[in-house]
């Protein structure tokens, strides 16, 4: 029973923290609402089986998958193209799915040359420090945004909102500092429940819209159109992959700290597995005309929030979120859990990220050359989450993807740095 219980917990975690991105970039591409709620459906679907494969085959972890920020970017740039490279929607989006398959493929290819397993060891306690707070920093804007009630730029505060956000974020660390165990564990899931009441009270909540005449909706592959050989894609792709390599190290190297020093378990080395398990990801999202997913470091929070490292509740999750996705009513449901409430929570869950960045960084030996560090790549990183995205939408579409993304280009600005100075210290 503890393993459902804690099940729904990750599953509810999961949609929270991932609906938002096939909604927007839907809104950018134009689609109407059948199709943005299928195009939902099919991207939570390949988000249910990304962690069970992960789970099963990868890196065995509680690490949920979620949207990647980078293709997020990705397909962004190219709606832009419409008109200009893409005659139309349709094509733009047929090359974005080929692409997916591209890195998916890539992502074995690393995995079996070696690459992946020597990127690990860029990833020291310093980057894990930047990489953690530029996440933050990077989320933090949404985060308040989201419970001021602000919704779209230039939208008032609504204090009855902000009000009911409060309330929230204060049950929220309440429940996860409860002394009861079973309270502790399902905090978050204490919490949502609390807050939707709360919201529905202050009359905040949005009307649940169901469709009686479907039951079951099985996703359909191929959405866009074949699949198609795409040059420019390709070079995006490969790019786009190593970043997301990236990605997928800091997720791994942040929980397998949380393990280590919160639960004192310690984990193989499964680097290798993880990139061959994402590799699969992607192919499934590009078969199933989705959004390519990466392990989402926010699972780290979650874990140490609930205090439940254990890897049953996880899978459990995965197998509802899966099954969950094939029911368009209940994905109604889900889908109306007010905004705000999901802002307090993940609010609550954030602040323990912060506390491990700043507790890996207090692990570095040679600290002068670990500030020294941080304060390039932070310096950088937030510099670039505030360029303008019109600024660089000429750029070719990955370094487009990469200079609007302050959380990448602040991590490996970090690591340039950290490996010049390690470089420096070796040759003197």
């Amino acid at each position: 029973m503890k393993n459902l219980f804690g099940g729904v917990q990750w599953a509810v975690f999961l949609l929270a923290s991932s609906i938002a991105a096939p909604i927007a970039i839907a809104n950018v591409f134009g689609m109407d609402s059948g199709d943005t709620a299928l195009f939902v459906q099919r991207t939570i679907f390949v988000l249910g089986l990304a962690c069970l494969i992960q789970a099963w085959l990868g890196h065995r972890m509680p690490i949920n998958e979620g949207p990647a920020g980078l293709w997020w970017g990705i397909f962004i740039v190219y709606a832009g193209l419409i008109g200009v490279m893409y005659p139309t929607m349709e094509a733009s989006l047929q090359a974005l799915q080929s692409g997916l398959l591209y890195s998916g493929l890539l992502f074995v290819v690393f995995a079996y040359t070696g690459v992946v397993g020597k990127m690990k060891a860029l990833f020291t306690p310093t980057i894990t420090f930047v990489y953690l707070l530029l996440l933050v920093l990077q989320l933090s804007e949404s985060i308040i945004g989201g419970l001021l009630g602000i919704v779209e730029e230039g939208q008032p505060v609504d204090l009855v909102v902000l009000l009911g956000g409060i309330v929230v974020v204060s049950i929220t660390f309440f429940l996860m500092g409860h002394q009861t165990p079973w309270v502790n564990r399902y905090s978050v899931l204490l919490a949502i429940a609390a807050g939707w009441l709360i919201f529905a009270l202050l009359n905040k909540t949005e009307r649940i819209t169901f469709t009686p005449d479907v039951v079951v909706a099985l996703p359909q592959m191929l959405v866009f159109g074949p699949l198609v050989w795409d040059s420019g894609m390709f070079v995006t792709a490969l790019f786009l992959t190593i970043l997301l390599i990236a990605n997928m190290m800091a997720s791994i190297r942040v929980m397998e700290m949380v393990l280590k020093n919160t639960f004192s378990i310690e984990r193989e080395d499964r680097v290798k597995q993880a990139s061959v398990a994402s590799g699969i990801n992607h192919v499934l999202a590009g078969l199933f005309s989705a959004i390519g997913p990466v392990p989402i470091s926010g699972a780290a929070g979650f874990v140490s929030a609930t205090r439940n490292p254990s890897i049953k509740p996880f899978i459990m999750g995965g197998l509802l979120v899966t099954f969950i996705s094939l029911f368009p009513n209940l994905m109604a449901v889900l889908a109306a859990l007010p905004a705000p409430v999901a802002y307090a929570v993940i609010f609550a869950i954030f602040t323990k990220m912060v506390e491990m960045a700043f507790n890996e960084l207090a692990q570095e030996k040679d600290s002068e050359q670990a500030y020294k560090v941080s304060a390039f790549g932070l310096m950088i990183g937030v510099g670039f989450m505030f360029l303008p995205p019109e600024s660089v939408a000429e750029l070719p579409a990955v370094v487009a993807a990469t200079f609007s993304n302050g959380l990448i280009t602040g991590t490996l600005a970090a690591i340039a740095i950290e490996q010049y100075l390690v470089w420096r210290k070796k040759s003197n």
